[in-house]
């Protein structure tokens, strides 16, 4: 008899992922805006404190794709750690440059320091010939002035 162990993971963490796509040499970023400190790089390369606009209100961040693509798998990353809000977001994908769109999800979370300041979306896709993907938050549904941001945007 052939046997192995298998782990069973830990509840509430995503697992570590080693073929994320190098998004910077694959697409063509377009935001409608940004804090110089705050770069779209730093959330498709999950390093330091991602992307955050430079002003309130509802921001989109559309990745271009020099071809079509398979996706599998998109991983996201929102933080809040200074202001109670319910926050939205809509992603969602085309495989004709954008002329048309599908919904992949729509998605609100409310924030609440201390307890509830990280939220994690991984989704599991079946994304045949991707050439735009594009992701639009309403940082605060209630209309609050809140500034939108992105602490990691994974694609596998």
């Amino acid at each position: 008899m052939r046997k192995r162990i298998i782990d069973q993971g830990t509840p509430g963490v995503v697992p570590l992922y080693e073929d994320w796509l190098d998004l910077e040499s694959l697409a063509q970023a377009e935001v409608t805006s940004e804090d110089a400190s705050h770069p779209i790089e730093s959330a498709l390369k999950g390093l330091g404190s991602g992307w955050r606009a430079s002003e309130p209100g509802q921001q989109t961040v559309r990745l271009l794709f020099d071809k079509p693509l398979p996706i599998k798998r998109v991983h996201l990353v929102f933080k809040e750690n200074e202001q109670q809000r319910t926050h939205e977001f809509l992603l969602r994908w085309s495989s004709d440059g954008g002329r048309s769109y599908r919904e992949i999800v729509r998605q609100q979370y409310n924030f609440s320091a201390p307890d509830n300041t990280r939220e994690i979306e991984d989704y599991e896709v079946d994304l045949v010939g991707l050439t735009v993907l594009e992701i639009s938050i309403v940082p605060d549904i209630s209309g609050e002035s809140a500034w939108a941001s992105i602490v990691e945007f994974r694609l596998a």
